[in-house]
């Protein structure tokens, strides 16, 4: 399968395998009119499989967001067929209505106010702001 570079845009590599479709839903990218490439388990030296999006002509994407959701992943932007630059995503610190609060006491569930959580350690479980409730990333 030959699946062509891009000459301005962002590349989305290390993706968790698998994990593809999940990083596109939380992005919220548009399929419909963005041009979108989805490698879904690619082989990787380094981690065995891994998916790979390509998002032409994006500019940017929210990196908390993408932390999040899988904090091993790189972005790589692009502009004239050249990499112009890498980042190594990590845990945000903070989060904001991203992550929803599951306990049922907490103010967030009863009032619209928004649900801000905090990074309480390095597995990547945060911290409701309001409640002190711990959510681990990947289990929401």
């Amino acid at each position: 399968m030959e699946v062509k570079s891009i000459a301005n845009g962002v590349v989305i590599d290390h993706v968790r395998a698998g994990f593809g479709m999940k990083v596109l839903e939380y992005l919220n990218v548009d399929t419909g009119s963005d041009t979108v490439a989805l490698l879904m388990n690619v082989a990787s030296r380094k981690h065995g499989r891994k998916d790979i999006i390509k998002l032409e002509n994006v500019e940017s994407v929210d990196l908390n967001v993408l932390g999040l959701v899988d904090h091993n992943a790189t972005v790589i932007h692009i502009r004239d067929s050249k990499v112009v630059e890498k980042v190594k995503l990590s845990f945000p610190t903070k989060v904001k209505n991203v992550i929803t609060c599951k306990n049922p006491r907490c103010v967030t569930s009863i009032e619209a106010v928004p649900h801000v959580f905090h990074l309480a350690d390095d597995e990547g479980r945060y911290r409701c702001e309001y409640c002190d409730n711990i959510v681990k990333a990947d289990e929401n």
